[in-house]
């Protein structure tokens, strides 16, 4: 069993994957032999989790999710613990695995009630799992609220019941831990998952996963020495097209990320033509027009607050760049312009290295639908919009979802609530322009500026507020080791 926290990359496997996983993994063993190793697994935890609880209440649902649930009662009640279980099955209805178990509990003395205890210590969540994608209702819903209205620690068997498996979605209950278990599934990580989830714990069962996942959960990027023998010019040049009258203040933002973030020079080309030629209070940017710029050259940031005046750079941005990102009102330039779009299709034709960083309604935009259409599934969201576009696709939000054409998509660990507030985003774009500037794919500059601009804000002292300002400079480029005398 390993607590799930960022520091290494993960397999992540879909609904029907884990259903085919656990088929194989079930046919040679003996019968009920899965069931018997997650009970076994949830009550080791529990123990661990409230190692002093003497009542534990465990609500078990009509399936397989209950049947795990039976199984851990029957441990804690043999380790001197006093479980309770309520269930909402039925003999005459329940699976073969799970009526098995449920005869193990009754055998084992376990109490069975018709409603929760009138205190407990810990509660156990094993009423629906995987692929119960419908709400809870009823009984269900009634045992939900009263655990999520306690003040104790609530242990989910598998998945937050009421959690989609694939998508995160839907109204679960709001766990404190969850164990999942034989897989990692998506839905835990993005959308409502991290909320609903609490801290992530994972318990193969004793089954190898197999190497084709549905998605990765991202590891930290690789570390970036640089040598002492290099330059300026070693590291790429970086121009941030946007700010728009009255909006200078995001693309300042993007540059002071791409700067921190490690290009070796950035050009600022403001889009409102009365800014002035040089900014006193930013010597380390060049300020340019962006139509004296030899775009070929350069990892481009376009649309931090270029408002409607960045229509008019976005065709010569998309044909020249030799690497860009586009976000914010770029994203919504080229929702709403078709020949717009087919230069981008085409950019992407020609494999030029090219990531949108859309929040959900950017997206939804693009895609012709509604946000909530969006959230509901992310990971397919931002599938199709990087086969739309041939190009990486970094869907912000509560696990950002980093997409690709040709691969599995990330889903990244880091970040907090802190990074709602404006500008993080243009810091987001700035630092994703800087790994562009480098060397490398696409795919892992986005993925890595994903999880530095998430984990400084999780670095953040706590009780500090964190403005993007302060950010912008708190992603900045770290040398692995210090450099010698």
């Amino acid at each position: 069993m390993e607590r799930i926290r960022p520091g290494r990359a993960w397999p992540l496997f879909d609904m029907a994957a884990s259903r085919a996983i656990e088929q194989h993994a079930a046919a040679p063993l003996p019968p009920h032999t899965l069931m018997q190793r997650a009970g076994l697994a949830v009550a080791r935890l529990a123990l661990a989790l409230a190692p002093h609880a003497k009542t534990i209440w465990i609500a078990c649902g009509p399936g397989n999710n209950g049947g795990d649930g039976f199984e851990a009662a029957t441990h804690l009640r043999a380790w001197g613990k006093n479980p309770v279980i309520t269930w909402s099955g039925d003999p005459g209805r329940a699976p073969p695995d799970a009526l098995a178990s449920l005869r193990r509990a009754r055998a084992a003395g376990v109490p069975f009630a018709a409603r929760p205890p009138a205190t407990w210590e810990l509660a156990i969540d094993a009423m629906l799992g995987l692929g119960a994608g419908r709400p809870l209702e009823d009984e269900l819903a009634a045992w939900a609220g009263a655990m999520n209205e306690g003040a104790q620690p609530v242990l989910a068997v598998d998945l937050p019941s009421g959690l989609a498996a694939d998508t995160g979605a839907g109204q679960p209950l709001r766990a404190s831990h969850t164990l999942c278990l034989l897989t990692l599934k998506p839905g835990l990580f993005t959308g409502g998952g991290r909320d609903a989830a609490g801290q992530v714990w994972f318990d193969d069962l004793g089954v190898a996963a197999p190497a084709d996942p549905t998605a990765w959960l991202a590891g930290p990027p690789p570390d970036a020495a640089r040598r002492h023998a290099s330059h300026k010019g070693s590291y790429g040049d970086v121009v941030v097209v946007g700010g728009a009258c009255g909006m200078g203040g995001a693309a300042l933002l993007a540059a002071d990320a791409a700067l921190h973030g490690g290009a070796g020079r950035v050009f600022v080309a403001l889009l409102d033509p009365a800014a002035p030629p040089f900014d006193a209070s930013q010597p380390a940017f060049m300020l340019r027009d962006w139509r004296s710029l030899d775009l070929s050259r350069m990892s481009v940031a376009c649309g931090c607050g270029g408002g409607e005046a960045v229509r008019e750079a976005l065709p010569a941005v998309i044909a020249q760049a030799r690497a860009l990102v586009l976000d914010a009102d770029a994203l919504n330039a080229i929702a709403v312009d078709a020949q717009l779009q087919s230069l981008l299709a085409a950019r992407g034709r020609r494999a030029r290295p090219t990531v949108l960083t859309p929040h959900p309604l950017e997206a939804a935009r693009l895609l012709g639908c509604g946000a909530g259409d969006v959230q509901a599934d992310r990971l397919a969201a931002s599938r199709q919009l990087a086969q739309r576009f041939g190009a990486v696709v970094v869907l912000k939000g509560s696990g950002t979802v980093t997409a690709a054409p040709d691969r599995a998509p990330l889903v990244n660990p880091t970040g907090n609530a802190r990074l709602a507030t404006a500008g993080t985003g243009d810091v987001l774009a700035g630092l994703m322009a800087a790994r562009l500037a480098g060397a490398g794919s696409a795919f892992d500059a986005a993925a890595a500026a994903v999880y530095l601009h998430g984990l400084a804000a999780q670095s953040w002292p706590a009780g500090q507020p964190l403005t993007a300002a302060q950010l912008a400079r708190a992603t900045q480029f770290a040398p692995a080791a210090a450099p010698a005398l």
